[in-house]
């Protein structure tokens, strides 16, 4: 598979934050990488590739440079794998007016309305009873085919629809999964995850299943230039960093990428980016090593952090909503991204090494600041570099229609991401 395949091939199968970091495992196996345990110690070496899954939805890989030294530094690059959206709640099954319903909670700030009339499936994880109550057995699903969908209202019953209609979460939004009858009742979805399962029914304790777009990616365009799918941010990211880490490294240093959990949500939880997981994964490498807390911390100075996620492109259907002289059209390259705020970690001087590798690869990338009105969103990149004191650039592929059940990409845009990020890594 090229590159653009790989890329088609994880926003298919990447359909929870679980899938994300079990299809990202899958790929740095291929390539070479040894997996670690944090429980265990470890046993580096020079020119070795190795990575790390934390509970089950962040995963950390890195490589060794083969001619590594004491005052080494590192550079990361991190995205993360989770994606706005809904997830069921326990005890979800629900009878309403002759329908079978799921009982649902909003995930991140997704665009509620283009949700509605489409295809929908779940995926997850199920944890179920042990002989071990403190190791409970998790187990990942996904049901592979369309079960739900959230009806619209007809217009007829709303003749001002098109002037805009508040959609809530509790009401308009509970998705529809069946007819009750004798044989469905409320009980039927957790009967149906037991036989994806093969397991009792009495043996389900809990789940974090999402309802995700079971459409797939296509291309769009006269000349194929765009790519639409569900789940583009941040899979374009993920995918990118894949590509950068197991393609050349440089012979010095440490190189990581990291994909996150919980980065739609406020990223506040142990295996997020606002832990302390990347201080004390640095620590761990490097006290592998024969170094200590020191040298990571002298380290620090010559280091950089890549915050990968996706950025506005400007749409020219909302002109008005765009900075007037920082607006980036789609295949015209990868995006900085700058704010005075700092919901982008960004500074002049880490912008200026960014703008130097790609000049010197010939790589395209344009600026991205929001309009001086607008809010704009916040990234993985000014939290960690609050938990984590290196210099912090925040990139990523342009789209239109952040946060809506299928976004849209250029093509030429996320091939620029993948040659900085391989770059990135080599130079």
């Amino acid at each position: 598979m090229n590159q653009t395949d790989r890329l088609f091939h994880l926003l298919e199968v990447a359909t929870s934050r679980f899938h994300t970091v079990k299809a990202v495992e899958e790929q740095l196996q291929e390539n070479g990488f040894k997996k670690l345990y944090l429980k265990k110690r470890w046993q580096l070496k020079k020119g070795g590739k190795y990575m790390v899954v934390h509970h089950g939805s962040t995963i950390f890989a890195f490589t060794v440079g083969r001619d590594f030294e004491a005052g080494d530094n590192f550079r990361i690059a991190a995205s993360h794998g989770d994606f706005p959206g809904f997830q069921i709640k326990p005890n979800a099954g629900l009878e309403n007016g002759g329908y079978l319903q799921l009982n649902t909670e909003g995930y991140g700030g997704a665009i509620l309305s283009t949700w509605m009339d489409r295809p929908l499936s779940v995926a997850g994880r199920v944890v179920l009873k042990s002989d071990d109550v403190f190791k409970p057995e998790v187990r990942l699903l996904d049901m592979k085919k369309p079960v739900l969908i959230i009806p619209n209202l007809a217009i007829h019953f709303n003749r001002e629809m098109n002037k805009g209609v508040e959609l809530r979460k509790q009401v308009e939004m509970i998705p529809i999964y069946g007819t009750a009858s004798e044989k469905l009742t409320k009980d039927a979805f957790v009967e149906a995850i037991a036989k994806a399962l093969d397991v009792a029914k009495e043996d389900i304790l809990d789940y974090e299943l999402m309802i995700y777009n079971i459409d797939k990616p296509c291309f769009v365009g006269l000349e194929d230039e765009f790519v639409s799918s569900p789940r583009l941010d941040n899979l374009t990211s993920t995918q990118a960093l894949i590509e950068g880490i197991t393609a050349e490294q440089r012979t010095r240093g440490i190189n990581m990428m990291i994909v996150f959990d919980h980065e739609e949500v406020g990223s506040r939880s142990k295996q997020g980016a606002a832990s302390t997981l990347v201080a004390t994964y640095l620590e761990k490498i490097y006290a592998s090593l024969g170094l200590d807390k020191h040298d990571v911390t002298n380290a620090m100075e010559e280091s950089l952090f890549m915050s990968v996620d996706v950025s506005h492109a400007f749409n020219p259907n909302y002109a008005a909503k765009y900075d007037i002289s920082n607006r980036h059209v789609m295949n015209k390259g990868f995006a900085i991204k700058e704010a005075s705020s700092q919901s982008y970690a960004t500074d002049s001087e880490a912008i200026a090494i960014v703008q130097q590798i790609c000049e010197k690869e010939g790589i395209a990338y344009q600026k991205f600041v929001n309009h001086s009105d607008s809010v704009g969103g916040g990234t993985i990149g000014a939290i960690s570099s609050a938990m984590l004191p290196i210099r912090t650039v925040d990139i990523g592929v342009p789209l239109f229609a952040m946060h809506s059940s299928r976004e849209t990409m250029g093509v030429k845009d996320y091939e620029s991401l993948v040659d900085y990020i391989k770059a990135y890594y080599r130079l």
